[in-house]
């Protein structure tokens, strides 16, 4: 199973061809399973609609419950951003969670939880976006354990592994990621650990998902960084869900267009044990 996470970038630069790239790449990874981020909508479109439609997917959409702020940034109020699920297979089920977030940095990010049957197993899937702030690290150290909590809530009696995908905002190393993962301290929700799917990545290959060599980023000054993640729980019985490859995508333009300021994530999972 192919599982994809990405920041498209909502509705900033050159969004209309961004959109178009986008679609180019989702369809050459040929995804299972997608988590997105900054997903937009506005005058009856949704920019996760129009993909599940292009891919021949389903899909689920959370608008932000403030997107205020959002709005004033390209001068647009009336276009809505939020996360979204594209599925292979049907979603069954689906809640939302607001993160929390002081009034200086809240801008309404969210958590959505999906649940996809497949026809041997449901898949509890959830994407998030934290909030962006550098200093803001102890607020994503909030914003990880309600999402964690929230993971322990919804996501059920199945034999496949919890799949967590996102934007995280937040460097490897960092208090926040730590905390989420659960085994290099303590876990917010006692036996509920998270594995970095990057962990069995090729150790020589790209990992910047903020990448400089992206002009959208090098525009600014902040360093590249591993950004978005594919958090994969403890594989189930037989090897079930265990991650088998996992690498970037949509890190170079399509047609002349970079898709997105972010490059995706890509993470293959298996359904058997490993043989070795």
């Amino acid at each position: 199973m192919r599982v994809v996470t990405w920041n498209l970038w909502w509705r900033f630069g050159p969004w209309e061809a961004r959109q178009k790239a986008i679609l180019t790449e989702l369809r050459e990874l040929r995804p299972d399973v997608v988590g997105l981020q900054e997903v937009w909508a506005a005058d009856g479109e949704n920019q996760a609609e129009w993909l599940a439609a292009e891919l021949g997917m389903y899909w689920a959409w959370a608008p932000s419950p403030a997107p205020d702020r959002w709005r004033r940034r390209i001068a647009d109020p009336n276009v809505d951003i939020g996360n979204a699920v594209l599925s292979r297979w049907p979603v069954t089920d689906r809640r939302t969670l607001r993160l929390p977030a002081p009034s200086d940095v809240d801008d309404g990010r969210l958590a959505l939880f999906t649940r996809i049957a497949t026809p041997a197993y449901d898949i509890p899937f959830f994407t998030t976006h934290l909030t962006s702030a550098l200093h803001a690290s102890a607020v994503r150290c909030r914003q990880v354990t309600a999402l964690a909590e929230f993971i322990a809530e919804n996501r059920g009696d199945t034999p496949f592994p919890t799949i967590v995908t996102g934007d995280f905002n937040a460097w490897p190393d960092s208090d926040e990621i730590r905390l989420f993962g659960g085994y290099r301290t303590a876990p917010v929700v006692p036996g509920q650990v998270f594995f970095d799917a990057w962990q069995y990545a090729d150790p020589g290959a790209p990992a910047d998902t903020w990448d400089r060599a992206n002009p959208y980023v090098a525009a600014g000054l902040e360093p590249g960084v591993r950004i978005d993640y594919i958090h994969v729980g403890p594989p189930g019985l037989g090897g079930l869900g265990h991650v088998r490859a996992v690498h970037r995508a949509g890190d170079g333009p399509v047609d002349g267009t970079w898709p997105s300021d972010h490059a995706a994530v890509v993470a293959d999972l298996g359904d058997t044990a490993p043989t070795d």
